[in-house]
């Protein structure tokens, strides 16, 4: 019998799931840093070489980087008329708005977990930096969008950083105030340079 397309996706997308969940529950139990792509492996009884054909390091399973489709789809959602700053803002609320309860949940758990790591929040800035030069390739794509290289590097880079300190203190405050509200007080702050 041969394997169907929907079979091999519905089944990677379990293993996919799997390794996220356990990972997810060997980070609760004995924190981020005592955690190996061994142990997580090991424990959703894969390989280590099928986790890194799911996750391309521990990292992205707490951060993961948007893929170039999705930073498209969330900036067609915002008029390109609009100054840029006001772009990325109306991108990135429309970014968090797109969390179901349950991602949301998830979401979360993952960043209760970059803030309670040192090693994470510091790389948290190199993902961010990724997720830059996404967006701002993604706007270099966008014959609508007339903006100077410069001034796309430093508004963009401003924005994703006011984004990771949405997701932060978020987590800091272990999800008191919704993300809508960290979002408003954040992307405040950042209008007053």
């Amino acid at each position: 019998m041969t394997a169907t397309p929907d079979w091999r996706a519905r089944k990677r997308e379990e293993t996919h799931r799997r390794l996220y969940v356990t990972a997810m529950r060997l980070f609760g139990e004995r924190g981020y840093d005592q955690v190996s792509v061994g142990d997580i492996a090991a424990a959703a009884r894969v390989s280590v070489p099928t986790f890194y054909a799911h996750f391309p390091s521990k990292e992205q399973i707490v951060m993961p980087l948007p893929d170039r489709g999705e930073i498209d789809a969330v900036l067609a959602t915002q008029p390109v008329d609009l100054p840029l700053a006001d772009r990325m803002r109306g991108a990135m609320l429309a970014w968090l708005a797109h969390y179901d309860d349950g991602a949301r949940t998830e979401l979360l758990d993952r960043w209760r977990i970059v803030a309670a790591t040192p090693g994470l929040r510091n790389r948290a800035a190199e993902f961010e930096r990724a997720t830059a030069t996404l967006v701002t390739e993604a706007l270099a794509r966008d014959p609508a969008a007339s903006v100077s290289p410069m001034t796309a590097d430093v508004v963009v880079s401003a924005s994703l950083s006011a984004y990771t300190q949405i997701l932060l203190r978020w987590a800091e405050a272990d999800g008191q105030e919704t993300i809508e509200e960290v979002a408003e007080a954040v992307l405040a702050a950042l209008r007053e340079l």
